[in-house]
């Protein structure tokens, strides 16, 4: 797949390759001169996540970085893949028509293989609750898979206030996420590029705002696609805990940094989270803990 960069408006070349049990999702730069892998690859985890500012950053010790990967992160691991090799020839994941579709088409057409170890999956046993400003959120137990309830609010009529309650699947995330594209203001473009970022921002890739105006030709493809793409990269963002979550995320106003900085939290407290096996391959998360075992 070839496409540009959203905020460095570069063209990048993704490819997907297979990766044996137990390998995690891993990002590997192609366009270093060097096949060292301690310097082409970054594991896909919270702690490989060295910026958040309008997007996930992950990076090595060695310097090297991928940013804007929660898009496809979010395909990745709605579709229950759990090893994966990604390859990029530049620092950025193509943003596609900013949305996770085309990533989810992409996967379709690879097709997916059951690996012979158990699925290891990330329970949580007790809430872990954070705040930050304004923003404020909660991860907590719960019996559905993965389950996201979220809550936006901005000073602007076109997107207000607005909430998303959705226990993630195949299924759900293909209906009513996958194509949910991310959005800006007109009126910041100029600031975002004096920063470097948005340089690749179009119609065409991203949602854009002129004050009360929708700019797209086609408008919306939901009246609360601002706050169903705001879950897509909350699903995106939990995938980097390098285990699919059984829990519930609740959150208000959260934004990629706060995202992480709630998997830092849950890490940072053993007695809130176990690790657990399922020996079955299962098509809807809500059917995962009926067949849980506790896992070391």
């Amino acid at each position: 797949m070839n496409g540009i960069g959203l905020h460095k408006g570069t063209l990048v070349r993704l490819v997907l390759k297979p990766a044996d049990a137990n390998t995690g999702i891993v990002f590997r730069r192609t366009d270093l001169e060097t096949s060292d892998r301690a310097i082409t690859d970054i594991p896909a985890r919270y702690d490989s996540v060295i910026d958040a500012t309008m997007c996930t950053t992950i990076g090595n010790a060695a310097g090297t970085k991928v940013a804007t990967i929660e898009h496809l992160m979010a395909a990745v691991s709605a579709l229950q893949i759990d090893n994966l090799l990604i390859e990029v020839d530049a620092e950025e994941v193509p943003v596609m028509d900013g949305s996770s579709d085309a990533f989810i088409a992409l996967l379709d057409q690879a097709g997916q293989a059951t690996l012979a170890s158990p699925r290891r999956y990330i329970r949580v046993l007790e809430p872990i609750a954070l705040e930050d400003g304004l923003r404020h959120g909660t991860l907590h137990p719960c019996d559905d898979g993965l389950r996201i309830e979220l809550s936006i609010d901005f000073d602007n009529q076109v997107i207000g206030k607005q909430d998303l309650a959705l226990t993630i699947s195949p299924d759900s995330f293909r209906r009513e996420l996958a194509r949910s594209r991310t959005f800006g203001f007109l009126k910041d473009v100029e600031m975002l590029r004096s920063l470097g970022l948005a340089k690749g921002a179009t119609l065409e890739n991203a949602v854009v705002l002129d004050g009360e105006e929708v700019l797209n030709d086609g408008g919306l493809r939901s009246p609360d696609e601002f706050v169903r793409h705001k879950t897509l990269d909350a699903v995106g963002d939990l995938a980097l805990a390098g285990a699919p979550i059984l829990g519930c995320y609740n959150a208000s106003r959260a934004g990629h940094a706060f995202n992480n900085q709630v998997l830092h939290a849950l890490f940072a407290n053993p007695d809130s989270w176990e690790y657990v096996t399922c020996d079955e391959s299962v098509d809807v998360m809500a059917d995962v803990p009926k067949m849980m075992v506790s896992a070391d």
